[in-house]
């Protein structure tokens, strides 16, 4: 029987009902079968009695007027095949009037369909027992109803407030007290809820080939598409769980029905994309998983192979300026790194929340093929091939009005190939801020590899250490007091002149380009620098020491 059965009683509940029980009633088939539904009860006499039937049916019958002879296309088993055909919910077959027991033909058929077949050892009123069914069949129905409108009222009310897309899928696993999960057009999983993130294995396609096709669900569970005006945005599924008084599918229908109202008032487009993939790194950077099989779950699911691919982690940022609007600047970053990774590698963005890269920035997590020559093995940020392909995607998608100073920065965690070393690739890629950036000649892109700052992936480890941030204060208070200062001569770019000066400390002449300072006026920053902190800027442990002070307030 199909789901939308559910809000009538099953076999099972009609086997209780007190006029039946009258009857001695005996499960001859189909135990497996008491679940069927059952959406109304029907007196069957006579051969063409099945023409009458539209299936979800409970028979109730005597065998009165049934063929006698066992064969022929005239004979008791074409007519129980025929019977049988019509889908009955279940069959209750009386004995005593014209038949000592069921007939072998109806007995096997019911076993083959799964039908179930009950036999009564006394005499009933049959009458009694279709106004009892039909009670019931139209109690379920009203409930139904009552169940469905309450549902309805629920969602309609989500989307009049806006609520955010996990919360309408939280809703909507909550009522159906399963875990429910929605997915993209490329079978992506954008929300969850219900359950730990195991649920999501299904959604994890071990083979990268495999990545955008139907996953498989088990018995039981429901999916309908997300869809209107004749576009399809995704699915929302259903894992097995108990049933619902409006009918699962329903409820999910209901649920897809109202997310997808709100994608029609979504201009942008992507707030299932950016929503799904800011979801995924809010979880995996606060820790928000059991463990390493759990986390690779929520990463599969949301579109970034794992099994046998080389992970790196990555952050992407705008520095300049852009001379358009910032939407506008991240969306051509966002599409530019797509397409610098595709078709052979995938790649995972969101806009970074302030505490782990500063604004304008996104955070990116990739998944290659082992031998992919994008990686970068063996080549310095300057020769990066990644960072090439990047240049060129920009150079074909960025306004002609942009300014030549804008510059897109590109820094590159350490490689991985399980989920949480992933991690720690795109914090080590954030830990290096925008300090030591190499360019490609007169390329968009600047460049910055992780492994070539060990010293700010160890500072960002430490970063909750008091010690360390009250270590950072005592060094750079004095600059920080002289910046902040009013007045001639307090130009506030003190700080900004160390960290390119310790950016570069063997070429004062670069560091100087690199602070856009003429060599004068950056010298006379480093004696001022010298003077107020105390320091000499020549002494290799006050390098060390300020790099520290300064990776550790997140300047460098």
């Amino acid at each position: 029987m199909s789901e939308t059965t559910e809000p009538y009683p099953s076999i099972g509940d009609v086997l209780g009902i007190a006029e039946l029980q009258a009857g001695a009633p005996e499960l001859v088939t189909g135990e497996a079968g008491l679940e069927r539904r059952v959406r109304w009860a029907h007196v069957v006499a006579g051969r063409e009695a099945p023409a009458l039937l539209d299936g979800g049916e409970l028979v109730l019958t005597t065998g009165a007027g049934w063929p006698t002879a066992r064969g022929g296309a005239t004979g008791l088993g074409a007519f129980v095949e025929t019977l049988i055909d019509a889908d009955p919910a279940g069959i209750v077959f009386e004995l005593g009037t014209h038949f000592e027991a069921a007939p072998e033909e109806l007995s096997e058929a019911c076993v083959a369909r799964g039908i179930p077949l009950i036999v009564l050892h006394r005499v009933v009123r049959f009458v009694q027992i279709t106004q009892r069914v039909h009670q019931r069949v139209l109690a379920a129905q009203n409930e139904a109803l009552e169940a469905r409108a309450e549902v309805h009222a629920m969602l309609t009310e989500l989307g009049l407030n806006r609520s955010p897309v996990d919360y309408v899928v939280d809703r909507i696993a909550a009522t159906l007290g399963a875990p429910v999960v929605l997915e993209d057009a490329g079978h992506r999983v954008v929300a969850w809820s219900g359950g730990d993130a195991t649920v999501l294995e299904r959604w994890a396609a071990p083979d990268p080939r495999q990545q955008g096709a139907e996953p498989p669900l088990p018995e039981g569970a429901t999916r309908v598409p997300v869809e209107a005006q004749g576009t399809r945005w995704g699915s929302l599924t259903a894992l097995p769980g108990p049933p619902h008084a409006a009918g699962r599918a329903t409820v999910l229908e209901l649920g897809a029905f109202a997310l997808a109202l709100a994608r029609l008032a979504d201009t942008g487009g992507d707030t299932w994309l950016d929503f799904g993939s800011k979801r995924l790194f809010d979880a995996v950077l606060s820790g928000r998983y059991t463990g390493e099989r759990e986390l690779a779950s929520q990463l599969a699911a949301a579109g970034l192979p794992l099994a046998g691919r080389v992970l790196v982690g990555a952050t992407l940022t705008g520095t300049g300026d852009f001379g358009a609007h910032e939407s506008l600047e991240t969306a051509i970053l966002q599409t530019a790194l797509r397409r610098a990774v595709a078709p052979e590698a995938s790649v995972l963005l969101a806009p970074a929340d302030g505490e782990l890269a500063g604004p304008r920035t996104l955070l990116a997590l990739m998944s290659f093929p082992a031998a992919d020559p994008r990686l970068g093995r063996g080549h310095t940020a300057q020769q990066h091939p990644l960072a090439a392909r990047l240049a060129h995607e920009l150079g074909m998608m960025l306004p002609e009005q942009t300014p030549r100073s804008w510059r897109a920065h590109l820094s590159i965690g350490v490689t991985a190939t399980r989920p949480r070393a992933l991690i720690s690739s795109l914090e080590r890629a954030a830990a290096g801020g925008a300090a030591g950036r190499s360019s490609q000649g007169d390329s968009w892109v600047t460049v910055q590899l992780a492994a070539e700052r060990p010293l700010a992936y160890l500072v960002r480890g430490l970063a909750g250490i008091p010690e360390l941030h009250e270590f950072a204060e005592t060094l750079l208070d004095p600059l920080l007091d002289h910046d902040r200062a009013p007045g001639t001569g307090h130009t506030g770019d003190l700080v900004r002149v160390l960290g390119a000066y310790l950016a570069h400390p063997t070429n004062r002449s670069l560091a100087a380009q690199r602070a856009r300072l003429s060599r004068s006026v950056f010298y006379q920053r480093l004696a001022l620098i010298e003077e107020l902190a105390g320091v000499d800027l020549t002494d290799g442990e006050t390098v060390a020491a300020l790099t520290v002070a300064l990776l550790a307030r997140g300047v460098m």
